[in-house]
């Protein structure tokens, strides 16, 4: 793999230079004061003033603006491009976004999103993400609510780097803002289908248009059903899939030209399935030291190597969730300035189940199970006052109100690892933002953005596991400030250079885990994480618009990290999230687009990240580590990852894609698509040699044709096209195994995977119409 590491990495370099963020376009006229709305379904494709010109547009300052004007590292991405990368599904962004690395786990709510290498390590309720997800402006309760399809999608912006000054505090490394589709003043139509040779089938629609000239709706709706690629070898089905249904609608009602009110509400149903294959154990190795269940004992029929697609589960492995929520926006002109009100509501309820060993051993080894539930509620209130975007006095104001609760049941047994408690959490919010741009100078503006917020957090803890069944609760409260200076330079038209310096901010939490006892309860909550960010960049456009090129240099330190560690309380040591030290993150991106013709364009983006612990001197040593590796023969046992980089921080990652429509007849245009995505080396747990992705490649192809004025299209594609194997996860199992059945025998290698959606080439076919 190392051989040709570098070529690759020169090519994701060079890949940068022609490649884009996204294309997306907004309409005129009201749409340019409606700073959370998304574009409509034809908003959301490159827009070309005379032949080709590109032109880009965010909402990440709030209000619609040219992307190429914006001060912020900031990535659009529209659904043309998440169909060209074969990214259906919140898990798989990350190969459309360099920055933006998603591991995926036996459950959401395990799986990790980080921006810039910086994500949240943790598996307890209420502890929250250092990346944040909206959808139509308005926060997800926890992260887990957003891993399922993505199926009314108008674009979607990544903001990378903290963003706590106008977002809070669960911003504190980024955002990822999701935008459906919205009415419409003219009737639309829009509508997918999707097969696979591998069994994946679903569609999608949205119906969008008026009711009557002051009434207007948007309905959508879809399903989409993969079995996997995973045999479960006990019962003879595919597992590590999905099924998902979900439905949105919205009525947007212009009560008079100043106000219009936009009433929604969204449901989906789905379940998963959980299949992680082992990939490597050692010869001999016993399940739990037990003599004779050896691997051909629990594993029967499977051959454990790299390329393992066979498990056996002998018991539920998998989640079933299900959730709806509302929001009512209300937008009201008042002269120049706009007054925007967001109120919502939303309810996500997820069960999760694991075979716990991972196996069909007989006896009570082979039945160890982990059963519970995630269960969220929030409530949600942000009223902005928003200043023309086109002023040399600008401004954003706004206050903000959140409150959510949450509650996990859980329960492990009853051979090992027994556990059997029920917690909640909660947190209300108040925070008060707002940023002002002022063009002091003619093409010279500073920045000036701040948030004030005041934040109490409370929990109870019942410990069912014990002799005597005890319980906790506790709370805390919290005031910070976080704040953004900036300033930006419109050297010419087309060439914009800006510096900014933020802070940034996770709120304090408790770690509501396995092992939580009066110690933990007596330590109480652990400190809000912090950072500082200091960015430069530039934005620029040639050949009349032609080609841009954006190139952002980060350099962002973070203290009182919140991850898991040791930590020690009246002398006893366990393991738990708690405040680790620091970490700092550094790097450049690149995001460039090309469209050298009416019918050729080719657009890309890369990441270069060095991300690195600053301050990590005790943390826990990985399964099988000794002495030689670096663990300190403690009690209990630790390392030191001080200078160490980052998990999940790969040093280089990129994609590119082009795009060739000739014209075949005078209605009827070719289509022929192809996409690449880069990611070096990274470690999904520190130093683990068992946890190590080596760096890979990965091809997609697709080819069809369109209606000219693109009503209907249909194409045949094939993703991974060369059949390259990697994994989206690894699990060092290590633990569960020893070499003999002798008494703390020691253990031994025991490596599970978990296998992303593209793990073996597949082909299929996409139809969609848009009238």
């Amino acid at each position: 793999m190392r051989g040709y590491q570098f070529p690759l990495c020169t090519l994701a370099l060079a890949a940068s230079f022609i490649g884009s963020a996204a294309h997306a376009h907004a309409h005129a006229g009201e749409e340019h004061r409606d700073p959370a709305a998304a574009p409509a379904p034809a908003q959301a494709t490159t827009a070309a003033k005379g032949d080709g010109e590109i032109v880009v547009t965010t909402t990440a300052q709030k209000r619609f603006e040219n992307i190429q004007n914006v001060p912020l590292a900031v990535q659009v991405v529209t659904p043309a491009q998440l169909e060209a990368q074969g990214v259906r599904h919140f898990q798989d962004l990350g190969k459309v976004a360099p920055s933006l690395t998603v591991r995926t786990a036996e459950n959401p709510v395990n799986a990790n999103v980080s921006l810039r290498g910086v994500g949240t390590f943790a598996f307890g309720i209420g502890v929250e993400s250092s990346v944040a997800v909206t959808v139509d402006g308005v926060p997800l309760a926890f992260q887990a609510r957003a891993f399922t399809d993505l199926p009314d999608v108008a674009m979607i912006e990544v903001l990378r780097g903290p963003q706590s000054t106008l977002y809070g505090k669960a911003a504190s490394a980024g955002l990822i803002k999701i935008m459906t589709t919205q009415p419409t003043n003219d009737f639309h139509v829009k509508a997918n289908l999707l097969a696979t040779d591998d069994k994946e089938y679903g569609g999608n629609f949205s119906v969008t248009g008026p009711i009557n000239e002051t009434l207007g709706y948007v309905f959508s709706a879809s399903y989409s059903n993969w079995g996997g690629n995973v045999r479960n070898v006990f019962d003879g089905k595919d597992v590590n899939g999905r099924e998902t249904l979900s439905t949105r609608g919205k009525l947007k009602w212009k009560a008079s030209p100043d106000v219009v009110f936009t009433a929604s509400a969204n449901y989906m149903n789905g379940n998963t399935t959980v299949g992680r294959p082992f990939i490597r154990m050692a010869p001999g190795a016993l399940l739990r030291g037990q003599a004779g269940l050896t691997a051909d004992v629990i594993l029967p029929a499977i051959k454990i190597d790299p390329l393992n697609q066979k498990v056996a589960n002998n018991d539920r492995a998998g989640t079933k969730y299900w959730g709806w929520g509302t929001m009512l926006r209300t937008d009201i002109n008042i002269g120049k300035m706009q007054v925007l009100g967001l109120t919502s509501y939303d309810k996500f309820r997820m069960d999760d189940y694991i075979d716990h060993d991972d196996t069909v051993a007989p006896g009570p080894f082979g039945r160890n199970i982990q059963v519970g539930a995630f269960k969220s509620r929030l409530f949600t209130q942000e009223i902005r006052l928003l200043s023309p975007g086109t002023d040399a006095f600008r401004y954003a104001l706004g206050v903000y109100y959140a409150n959510v609760g949450f509650e996990r049941p859980f329960k492990r047994g009853p051979q090992f690892s027994l556990a059997d408690w029920f917690a909640t959490s909660g947190s209300r919010q108040i925070a008060a933002f707002g940023q002002i741009d002022w063009e002091f100078v003619k093409n010279l503006t500073a920045t000036v953005g701040g948030r004030a917020q005041n934040e109490r957090v409370k929990y109870t803890f019942l410990d069912k596991n014990l002799p005597v069944p005890a319980s906790w609760a506790g709370h805390a409260s919290d005031n910070a400030t976080t704040y953004r200076l900036g300033l930006q330079y419109q050297a010419t038209r087309d060439v914009m250079l800006f510096g900014s310096y933020a802070t940034g901010y996770k709120g304090q939490t408790y770690d509501l885990t396995t092992g939580f006892g009066q110690a933990r309860a007596d330590a109480g909550p652990i400190r809000p994480e912090t950072s500082k960010d200091k960015e430069f960049g530039v934005r620029t456009q040639f050949f009349g618009r032609r080609m841009t090129f954006n190139v952002t240099y980060f350099d962002t330190n973070y203290k009182d990290l919140q991850a898991q560690s040791i930590e020690t309380i009246n002398g006893t040591s366990n393991y738990r999230l708690t405040n680790v030290g620091g970490l700092n993150t550094k790097g450049l991106e690149f995001e460039s687009a090309a469209r050298f013709t009416h019918d050729l364009t080719i657009s890309g983006a890369a990441t270069y990240l060095d991300a690195t612990y600053t301050s990590f001197p005790v943390a826990q040593c990985y399964p099988l580590q000794g002495a030689a590796q670096g663990c300190v023969q403690a009690k209990p046992a630790y390392q030191n990852l001080t200078d160490t980089r980052a998990i999940q921080a790969p040093e280089w990652k990129g994609s590119a894609s082009i795009e060739y429509t000739p014209a075949l007849t005078e209605k009827l245009n070719g289509v022929l698509q192809g996409s690449w995505q880069y990611q070096s080396s990274i470690y999904y747990v520190a130093r683990d040699p068992e946890a190590f992705q080596p760096a890979f490649s990965i091809f997609n192809l697709s080819a069809g044709v369109r209606d000219h004025k693109r009503r209907w299209e249909a194409t045949l594609f094939v993703n991974n096209l060369f059949d390259k194997q990697y994994y989206q996860s690894l699990v060092n199992t290590a633990s569960n195994f020893n070499t003999s059945s002798v008494a703390n025998a020691p253990n031994t290698i025991a490596t599970q995977a978990v296998l992303p959606r593209d793990f073996r080439r597949y082909a299929g076919i996409r139809f969609g119409l848009n009238y």
